[in-house]
């Protein structure tokens, strides 16, 4: 088989690991640009067959196991803004869909209701939901579930 048959298998399989993002096809890629590379040294259909095989297996059956992992791991330590997602704040100055003011770990934060309908009196514990430059969008705790 030709290298070039090899390099158009990889990016098809290239494209399809790109809509599914199940690392199966990537490896399966990665493993015909081995076959590729082992027919443009002029090995026999044979000995491509065998890399291609060779490197498959050694990606599904190593690679993705540890890749797997390591994408299910969370991360130790958010930090910055992505610190404040989910801490619990007290509010300063009722809190509307446009404006509010809260105390978020010590320190005041301009604030806006993430339901646009709801208006949080001051006293009020919310929950930051996310952080929208120097924003914090929160969300009444006594609403939640």
């Amino acid at each position: 088989m030709p290298w070039f048959a090899w390099l158009l298998a990889a990016a098809a399989l290239g494209a399809a690991e790109f809509f599914t993002l199940t690392l199966v096809f990537g490896l399966l890629a990665g493993a015909a640009l081995v076959a590729a590379v082992v027919a443009g040294v002029g090995i026999g259909l044979l000995g491509q067959l065998l890399a291609l095989v060779a490197a498959a297996a050694t990606g599904l059956l190593v690679l993705r196991p540890v890749a797997l992992r390591h994408m299910a791991q969370q991360p130790l330590v958010r930090d910055g803004a992505d610190g404040l997602i989910g801490k619990r704040a007290e509010v300063m100055q009722e809190v509307t869909a446009t404006h509010g003011l809260i105390k978020l770990s010590g320190e005041e934060w301009s604030a806006r209701a993430l339901d646009e309908s709801h208006v949080i009196p001051v006293g009020a514990l919310v929950d930051v939901m996310e952080i929208e430059g120097a924003t914090a969008v929160v969300y009444p705790r006594e609403l939640l579930p």
